[in-house]
């Protein structure tokens, strides 16, 4: 499926900065960038799209004016070197909110929440989830990890056939996992909690696989484990 978005930003740099974030992502598909809200708004009147990335601070008419001037409002992700704009995003129910300067990870965690909400089909509870390896999104089933790991800016998720490393923090990856299924027991592991095959002392048992539990996770991982 692929995302339509357009750029309001009245920085040059920031404009190529996103634009190249976008270009390495396949799915999503930039239509144009605009230095000004207002010439975005009439581009909004004739065209649809699906994702607006938003400065706040711009002269004239601001982000926060542009989004009360919506009539259809697409998924926003704003994107400000200011804090303070922050809450007055979220009471227009933004998607994410991008602080200047930001880095690719940041961007990637922004954009899979996008695709993951166009992707859901609320009738249907997910039983899975797609994630950014290299340039392409890959499927992985919830049923099939065994846990994931760790490595340094990635993380590894390891299933019954595969490891598959992917671009994504702890925090991003946790919001996308069912929380009755998942758990972290580790600042470097989330584990599934079905597939636990031994619990000794401060160590998981997953396959061959010895897993850590930190002293900071071990309360909540007892918990959901014994149902308490």
């Amino acid at each position: 499926m692929d995302i339509r978005c357009i750029v309001i930003d009245d920085e040059p740099l920031s404009i190529e900065k996103l634009s190249s974030f976008i270009s390495k992502i396949s799915w999503l598909k930039l239509q144009r960038t605009f230095n000004n809200a207002i010439d975005a708004l009439i581009f909004l009147k004739e065209n649809e799209t699906d994702l607006i990335f938003l400065d706040i601070q711009m002269d004239e008419f601001n982000g926060i004016d542009f989004l009360r001037s919506l009539k259809i409002k697409p998924k926003v992700i704003i994107t400000s070197a200011y804090k303070e704009y922050a809450i007055a995003g979220y009471e227009f129910e933004v998607c994410d909110y991008l602080l200047k300067p930001f880095g690719f990870e940041r961007f990637v965690t922004a954009t899979e929440k996008i695709f993951n909400q166009f992707n859901t089909i609320s009738s249907v509870k997910r039983s899975y989830i797609f994630v950014k390896s290299g340039y392409s999104m890959e499927r992985v089933d919830f049923d099939s990890i065994l846990y994931i790991e760790g490595m340094q800016e990635y993380l590894q998720i390891v299933t019954k056939s595969s490891k598959l490393m992917v671009l994504q923090s702890f925090a991003g990856m946790e919001s996308l996992l069912p929380p009755e299924n998942f758990v972290r027991v580790h600042k470097s592991f989330i584990v599934a909690i079905d597939k636990i095959d031994k619990i000794e002392r401060s160590t998981i048992k997953i396959n061959d696989k010895t897993i850590p539990v930190g002293s900071n996770y071990k309360e909540n991982f007892i918990k959901l484990v014994l149902h308490t």
